[in-house]
């Protein structure tokens, strides 16, 4: 074979790896990459903080796309996992971006801090369970982003902190600095993994866990998140009465009748989120 048919057919190979992701933000210049992956991880979706210069600083411009990665899950009926990540070797996401800061006005800076609190409440309030991959530093603003999500899971030299204090202000959407290993141990993660030579073992560890809650009923995961997110911030009635209201939603469904089924027949249920 020709080394030009060689490369022909890698360049068709690769086209068909693309088009075989249901949905993929190929635009490498966005500062947050979107992916839906295909089988045998359908269900999983992907979001890549991709500001490589700038460590993912938190600027207008990603947080705008970061929201539209969010609300595309949010109206999606095949996503049933997302896992949020870097792409940038090293880092997860440096905080606030303070060059962009300082060139805002103070009613800017009001209005910007109000937009993460409504990211970071879009984030812990997303319909189905979304798992932080910290291989990188998670500081300010970015450790905010992952305490907003359901599962943390850190690489053993990943260092995290609230470090708002040393410029003068506070933690703005929800100081010492914690490594992974004693992340940890206060439970500010869920994991810890020791890194590996290819920088990514959080997200392997993720995707790990991704794959386990991707085979269960989606409607019963998501009526799960739900009554969690929502009893956790009122009184012991109140959240039994949510639990109440969210079982009522998984009772008429398709899916639970199957799961019964195949329990009965002893077999691997097959889940359509119906």
């Amino acid at each position: 074979m020709s080394l030009y048919r060689s490369f022909q057919k890698l360049r068709n190979i690769s086209g068909i790896l693309i088009r075989s992701r249901k949905n993929y933000s190929q635009d490498v210049n966005k500062e947050v990459i979107y992916e839906e992956l295909a089988n045998p991880d359908s269900g999983i979706a992907v979001i890549g903080l991709n500001r490589s210069k700038q460590r993912n600083a938190l600027s207008v411009n990603l947080v705008e796309e970061l929201n539209d990665a969010l609300d595309t899950i949010s109206a999606s009926n095949s996503v049933r996992v997302v896992l949020l990540r870097s792409l940038v070797p090293g880092i997860f996401c440096a905080g606030a971006d303070l060059k962009e800061r300082a060139q805002m006005t103070q009613q800017q800076a009001t209005m910007f801090v109000k937009g993460l609190r409504s990211l970071m409440n879009k984030i812990q309030y997303l319909p189905v369970p979304i798992i932080a991959a910290l291989d990188g530093s998670a500081l300010g603003g970015g450790l905010e982003i992952a305490l907003a999500c359901d599962l943390r899971v850190a690489s053993s030299n990943c260092k995290m902190g609230l470090v708002e204090t040393k410029l003068a202000i506070i933690p703005g959407a929800g100081a010492r600095i914690f490594e992974g290993s004693e992340a940890k141990a206060f439970g500010i993660v869920n994991h810890t993994v020791e890194q590996n030579s290819s920088k990514d073992a959080a997200y392997l560890k993720s995707m790990d866990i991704a794959r386990e809650i991707i085979p269960n009923g989606p409607i019963g995961v998501r009526m799960a998140k739900a009554a969690i997110d929502r009893g956790l911030e009122v009184d012991l009635a109140t959240g039994l009465s949510f639990e109440e209201a969210c079982y009522a939603q998984v009772l008429p469904t398709k899916d639970r009748l199957e799961g019964l089924a195949a329990f009965k027949e002893k077999r691997v249920p097959k889940y359509k989120g119906e």
